[in-house]
Parts: C-alpha cells; sequence; structure tokens
C-alpha cells in the first residue's frame, strides 16, 4: 500500500513539474515574440531616422533663387524638423515603454503599445514618403523637363513638316497656321529662359502650355484642310446643284416646300460663313462634324429629289388605275340599283341583302369624294407625291374591301340566278326522264303494268308540277324552289330506275320462258313450273316469274342463269 502512495506521489510530481516547465517555456516563447516585434519596430524606426529626405532637401539650397522657391523650401524643412525632432523621439519614448512593459511580464499591456507604435512608425513614415517625393519633384524636374521638352520639340517637328508638305492645301489659312508654329516655337524659348534662370517652379506650367498648343496645332494639321475643300469647294458646289435641280422640280410642279430648302440653304451659308471665320484664328472646334452633317444632308437631298421624281411616277400611274377602278365600280353600282327593285321581287332578297349593296355604294360615294380630295391636294401642290401615295394607297386598300363586299353581295345574287338556271334545266330533264320511261313502257307492251309504278308516276310528276309553280312565283324563293327541284329528281330518277329494272326483268323471264318449253314434254315437274311462271308472268310479278323459271332450268341445265344472260346481251 505504501508502495502505491509513493508511485501516486511520484507521478503527481512529474506531472506537477511538467505543467510548471510548459506555462515557462510558454512565457518565454511569448516574451520572444514580443522582443523580436519591439526589435523591428526599432529597426524601422532607426530606417526613418537615416530617411534621405535631409539629403535631397539640402540639394534644393542651390537652386533657392526666387521668394516662391525659398517659401517651399522651408515648408519642407519645418515639416523634415518636425519629423525629427518630434515624431521620432515620440516612437523612441514609445519603444523604452514597450520594452519596460515587456520586462515586468506586462504583456497584454505591451502589446496595446507595440500596436500604437506599428501604427505611429506608419504614419511617419508616409508623411517622409511624401515629403520626399514634393521635394524630387523640383531637385529632380530639370533632367524630368529636358526629357519632356524634347519629346515636344520632336512632335513640333513633325507636324511643321506635314504641315509644309501640305501647305498647298490650307489656303488663305496657311499664313494663320505659320503664325501658330511660330508661338509655340516662342513657348520653348521661354522655357529655355526658366531653365537657364534656374526658375523651377514656373518650368511645368510652360510645359502645360507648350502641351496645350501642339495638342490644337495637331487638330489643326488634321482638320483644317478638310475644312477648306468642304467649306470652301465641296458644300458650295452642292448648294449650287442642290439650288438648279430645286428650281426646275418646282417649275415642273413637284412640291417641295416640305423639304424647306429655301431656308435650309441659308441657314448653311450662314453656318459655313462662321466655321470659315472662326477657322481664320484657328478655332475648329465641332467645324469638320458641322461641315460633314451639312454634307451629309444635302447629299439626302438629292436622294430625295430623285425619290420624288420616282414616286410621281408611280403615284400618277396608281392615281389613272384608281380612277378606272372607280369608274367600273361606280357604273356597277349604278347598275344594280337601277335594277334592285327589280331583283328584290324577283328572287325574294331579304333585308341584310339590300343593306349591303347600301353600305356598298356609301363606301363608293366616300371613295369618289377622297379621291377627289386627293386630286385637288395633288393640283395645289402642298403635300410631297411620297405623301399624296401613302394616301392613294390607302385608297386602294378601301376599294379593295368595298369591291371585296360587292363581289360577296353578287355572288348571293348570282347563286340565286345559278339556282333558278339550274331548276330550269333540271325541269326539263325531269321531262325527259319521264317520257322516256312511258315510252318504253308503251314499246314493250307489257301485260301488265303494277299499280305501284303508276303511283310513283303520279308522285313524279306532281313534283315536276310543284317546280313549274315555284318558277312561275314572282319572287322566286329559292331554298323552296331547290327542294322542288331535288325531290322532283329523286323522284324521277328512281321512276327512271325501276322502269329499266321492270323492262329487264319482263324481257328475261319472258325469254327464260320461252327457252324452257323445249323441255315441256320431258320433264313433269318443269312443265308445272313454266305454266306457274307464265301465270305469275300475265300477273305482272316479273321478278318472281324469272326467279322460278330459272331455277326449275337450273336442275336440269345448271349455270343456265350466265348461258341465258349471255344470250340476251347477244340479242
Amino acid at each position: 500500500m505504501d508502495n502505491i502512495m509513493i508511485i501516486v506521489g511520484i507521478v503527481l510530481a512529474s506531472a506537477l513539474i511538467s505543467i510548471i516547465l510548459v506555462l515557462h517555456l510558454m512565457r518565454k516563447s511569448k516574451k520572444n515574440k514580443y522582443k523580436k516585434l519591439i526589435d523591428k519596430l526599432d529597426y524601422q524606426k532607426n530606417e526613418l531616422d537615416t530617411s534621405p529626405v535631409g539629403p535631397e532637401l539640402a540639394k534644393l539650397q542651390n537652386f533657392i533663387n526666387n521668394e516662391k522657391l525659398e517659401v517651399m523650401y522651408n515648408n519642407w524643412k519645418d515639416r523634415l524638423d518636425d519629423i525629427k525632432e518630434i515624431k521620432i523621439p515620440k516612437i523612441t519614448d514609445m519603444l523604452i515603454e514597450a520594452e519596460y512593459l515587456l520586462s515586468k511580464k506586462d504583456y497584454k499591456s505591451a502589446m496595446y503599445k507595440i500596436a500604437k507604435l506599428e501604427m505611429e512608425i506608419y504614419k511617419v513614415r508616409t508623411t517622409s514618403e511624401f515629403l520626399l517625393e514634393e521635394i524630387k519633384e523640383v531637385t529632380n524636374s530639370e533632367e524630368r523637363n529636358r526629357g519632356s521638352i524634347t519629346k515636344q520639340k520632336a512632335h513640333y517637328r513633325e507636324l511643321y513638316l506635314k504641315f509644309k508638305e501640305t501647305e498647298a492645301e490650307y489656303g488663305e489659312y496657311a499664313e494663320a497656321v505659320e503664325e501658330e508654329f511660330k508661338t509655340i516655337a516662342k513657348r520653348f524659348e521661354d522655357f529655355e529662359t526658366l531653365m537657364e534662370r534656374k526658375e523651377l517652379t514656373e518650368v511645368p506650367e510652360i510645359l502645360k502650355i507648350i502641351n496645350e498648343l501642339l495638342k490644337h496645332i495637331e487638330v489643326v494639321i488634321e482638320e483644317l484642310p478638310s475644312i477648306v475643300l468642304i467649306g470652301k469647294n465641296i458644300l458650295p458646289k452642292k448648294i449650287d446643284q442642290i439650288s438648279k435641280i430645286y428650281n426646275k422640280m418646282n417649275e415642273e410642279g413637284y412640291p417641295l416646300d416640305y423639304l424647306n430648302i429655301e431656308y435650309n440653304i441659308n441657314e448653311a451659308k450662314k453656318k459655313i460663313a462662321d466655321i470659315l471665320d472662326r477657322a481664320k484664328v484657328l478655332n475648329l472646334e465641332d467645324s469638320l462634324f458641322e461641315l460633314k452633317v451639312l454634307t451629309e444632308y444635302f447629299e439626302k437631298l438629292f436622294t430625295d429629289f430623285e425619290k420624288e421624281k420616282v414616286i410621281k411616277v408611280d403615284y400618277e400611274d396608281a392615281s389613272s388605275t384608281l380612277k378606272n377602278k372607280l369608274n367600273k365600280i361606280n357604273k356597277l353600282v349604278e347598275d344594280i340599283f337601277n335594277e334592285l327593285d327589280y331583283l328584290t321581287k324577283m328572287y325574294n332578297l331579304s333585308e341584310e341583302d339590300v343593306n349591303n349593296f347600301n353600305e356598298v355604294r356609301k363606301e363608293v360615294e366616300e371613295l369618289n369624294n377622297d379621291y377627289n380630295t386627293l386630286l385637288s391636294h395633288t393640283k395645289t401642290q402642298n403635300f410631297a407625291y411620297s405623301k399624296l401615295t401613302d394616301s392613294i394607297d390607302e385608297l386602294f386598300v378601301r376599294l379593295s374591301k368595298t369591291e371585296s363586299k360587292l363581289d360577296n353581295s353578287l355572288n348571293v345574287l348570282g347563286n340565286m340566278h345559278d339556282d333558278e338556271m339550274r331548276a330550269r334545266q333540271q325541269l326539263t330533264e325531269v321531262r325527259d326522264l319521264l317520257k322516256e320511261a312511258q315510252t318504253q313502257i308503251k314499246n314493250y307492251n307489257l301485260p301488265v303494268i303494277p299499280n305501284k309504278y303508276y303511283v310513283e308516276l303520279k308522285e313524279a310528276k306532281e313534283a315536276m308540277g310543284e317546280i313549274v309553280k315555284e318558277l312561275e312565283k314572282k319572287p322566286i324563293t329559292i331554298e323552296t324552289l331547290n327542294t322542288r327541284v331535288d325531290t322532283a329528281r329523286d323522284l324521277a330518277l328512281k321512276l327512271s330506275g325501276k322502269t329499266k329494272e321492270m323492262m329487264q326483268m319482263a324481257k328475261f323471264a319472258e325469254m327464260a320462258i320461252v327457252y324452257g318449253n323445249r323441255y315441256r314434254s320431258k320433264e313433269k315437274d318443269l312443265d308445272r313450273n313454266l305454266n306457274y311462271s307464265e301465270s305469275l308472268f300475265y300477273k305482272g310479278e316479273y321478278k318472281k316469274s324469272l326467279e322460278l323459271t330459272i331455277n326449275s332450268l337450273n336442275k336440269i341445265e345448271p349455270g343456265i342463269y350466265d348461258k341465258l344472260l349471255e344470250l340476251s346481251e347477244k340479242k
């Protein structure tokens, strides 16, 4: 038991020692970490203390030759003194405080102080770098300015050479361009004077002026020849051509007022004069753009003139066509209304049919009025042919709709007339069918005609009579007439078919009985059946007679039906 207690004690002691050792190592690691941070910040502070701002500012003393530069120097020196005498010592004090807190193992406060140190060093470094850049703007300006002026002079020579090669294209404005180049050359001389006097603060302004002058003269070289060409040559010729075409078309009766040609030409001349006046002082702002807009406008006028010429021809053709169509429909409508009362009585036209004709007449009257108005506009020349063409196209559309409506109404009349003609034609056909049926019955001289046949013949004749009655009525009711015609035709066709069938049955039955007489003496059953068939035949039951004879003969002579049919066809 004692041994166990000893072992437990040793384990606990070992664990405690391990924990103490780990905590000691962690504290030592944290302290080392913070110490490294402080050393790094101390190094950065020393970098600030030895920054090149001081030596760069010392260079400036050689350039101070005016009050402005002296003021700048004093300002920069004060800012540098503030960094070296106030801000850096403050950082040194903060480093000492951080090391003290670290030695006291106050890690939380030390870390807070380190964070403030980092922020302060960053602020001082930024201020120092910004100050250095400002000073270098002056100390390095001579080399930089020389580089800039060299590029500008090269650009100047390039532009001047291009001007001299094309000087003729500038016309009377070449002298102004030459003077502008002299102005830029004078600015180059001003630059050299400032550089000799070491007036470095004034140099950037003269470089800026030279740069703007070069940009302007570059635009002049690029655009002025085109402005001269368009403003002095191209546009005046186009305006002259447009004026001549416009005057000639006016004399020929073209309505061109909508184009405002005269006003636009005057305004264009004013604009061209203003552009050319401004060009004398090389003020080219928007000049080339405005001249191009004017050029496009006058180019479009040529197209508009040609379009008017083409449209005039199209309009005159369309007007002639429309006039002919209106004349035709006017005549047709007049003829219809001259006969409308008769047609109404003749065919019992509905109120809707009559209203449709009235609507057509009203639409035709409106079309005539609108067309006459269009002709008056044409004569006054107040509207362009393109506008007149739109109006005549609209009249064509309306006329087409009216013609369709009239065609539909005429189709109604046409159908009624066709139905009447069809009824009269089919009345003749029904008569012929009945006549033919009666003739066939009479010519064959059948022994008996069934009563049912006479009933159907009577019905067909009565139906035919109904057609005659409907045709004699005024007005004719087409729907009733068509019903009568269909009924009579169906009855007549049925009677005609029945007549043919009865005639064929009678002929075939008679031929079968005659053919069977050759076997009468030998076959008693056949003789008896043939006697019965003859009895049926004379009673008018031709189908039964034929069937009995064929069935009786087929027992003696199989296939007799086909044989008799063949004999019948030969006859």
